[in-house]
């Protein structure tokens, strides 16, 4: 299951958080939110979901909610390209979710729209990813319960690599070398999304930096990343990367159809990629960047949340309890049979046998190596100054210290306003 749907991406969702933050003050929904009374306690329970691409998804979250016997829980699986307006849209209303699976971001926490699970986490906080904990927590709150972990890759074609007489990359420089190396009259070398945003991140931790540091001060501003950006330019310019693919990244037909030698991807897809190429695949983190680099693998994903200016609030965390806490069978059902992706919880991660060998144990390693979170604080607007960077220098050939200074005054802003 994609992080992202075929026809949206997690930049569109967080442009509509902010929003909802933006909003202020949100309608708290009516204790039946016109949905009528419910079975056994008495309860109706409405949780949103994306509509992911791979067959069985839906199918399975109704089935985990059928099961459960304390409410009636009813699923909108939501599909098209409105999931983030619809969601934002209804928290707005009294027909609201009661729970919704969604991103850590600090201005839902901020507005007061998701509620404190810290209660229901914090007995088994220790079997959770603590990299997946620290990403959704607030002012020693846990907001949030992650569900799945996504680590995202180069996947490549070994015969087109071997053939080009190409080993996989080690560095920036060499994938830009590799890209040129493989791009034929039919073949591009690299596919790296149709507006490169999937990159942009990995190249800043590629780079030895980070968007925020431990103190939430500006990490990316580094000669590393300048160097990357300039490096990002000459591989744009140089017709051997793929732009404007049919799909973007998080679809696997670009490699699979023969578009590309190597594609940035998440682990979500390998079972597609496999299923058309067989053992004739291979996988690499995003390479380093500069002497001070090292190479890095972003970490997606969904969590589920609990809508706080609900009436419903206790019946929906009890809810996402035994769901996401309590029913680890579903919990690894729902990261190894429909795409792979890793448990956060460990002890789960650590049992999911389809895990633990070939190239999804080769991910995993990965993932544990490499793996890079999302930071909480790392608002939408941040998100778009960095977009702007990579619009100004890499698509038009603008100065990276330039952009990069534009990028500082709109990112300090932005922590000014949430850290003081």
């Amino acid at each position: 299951m994609s992080a992202q749907s075929s026809t949206w991406d997690r930049r569109s969702i967080l442009r509509a958080a902010a929003g909802l933050a933006a909003a202020g003050t949100l309608a708290a929904c009516g204790s039946n939110n016109g949905r009528g009374g419910g079975s056994g306690s008495g309860k109706r329970l409405v949780q949103y979901f994306h509509a992911y691409g791979e067959p069985g998804t839906e199918q399975a979250i109704k089935r985990y909610a059928k099961a459960y016997t304390k409410a009636d829980v009813t699923t909108q699986w939501i599909t098209g390209s409105n999931f983030e307006s619809k969601l934002f849209a209804s928290l707005l209303t009294g027909q609201a979710p009661d729970l919704f699976e969604f991103h850590p971001q600090i201005q839902l926490v901020r507005s007061g729209q998701v509620a404190d699970l810290t209660d229901i986490i914090e007995p088994v906080k220790d079997d959770f990813n603590q990299a997946d904990i620290q990403s959704h927590t607030v002012d020693g709150k846990i907001y949030g319960v992650r569900m799945i972990d996504d680590p995202q890759f180069f996947f490549y074609r070994k015969s087109l690599l071997e053939k080009a007489g190409v080993e996989p990359p080690q560095t920036l420089d060499e994938l830009i070398e590799a890209a040129a190396k493989l791009t034929t009259s039919k073949v591009k070398g690299l596919f790296l999304g149709n507006d490169l945003h999937a990159v942009i991140n990995p190249l800043i931790w590629s780079a030895g930096a980070d968007t925020l540091n431990e103190k939430n001060e500006i990490a990316y501003h580094t000669d590393g990343v300048v160097e990357g950006l300039k490096q990002m330019r000459k591989l744009f310019t140089s017709g051997h990367l793929l732009l404007d693919a049919p799909a973007d990244f998080w679809d696997p037909s670009a490699l699979n159809q023969g578009l590309c030698a190597i594609q940035f991807c998440g682990m979500w897809a390998m079972p597609q990629f496999q299923q058309t190429l067989g053992d004739d695949l291979g996988i690499m983190p995003f390479p380093k960047v500069g002497d001070a680099g090292r190479p890095s693998v972003y970490n997606g994903g969904w969590s589920m949340f609990v809508n706080a200016k609900g009436k419903n609030v206790d019946a929906a965390k009890e809810y996402v309890k035994w769901l996401w806490i309590d029913q680890k069978k579903y919990q690894e059902d729902w990261a190894t049979s429909y795409g792979f992706h890793i448990p956060p919880r460990t002890s789960i991660a650590r049992s999911a046998t389809k895990l633990k060998s070939g190239l999804p144990a080769e991910g995993v390693k990965l993932f544990n190596q490499y793996g890079h979170f999302d930071n909480i604080g790392w608002t939408q607007a941040m998100i778009t100054a960095t977009e702007d960077v990579f619009a100004d220098c890499v698509r038009k050939g603008g100065d990276p210290e330039a952009a990069l200074d534009r990028c500082d005054r709109t990112v300090d802003a932005e922590l000014k306003k949430l850290f003081g």
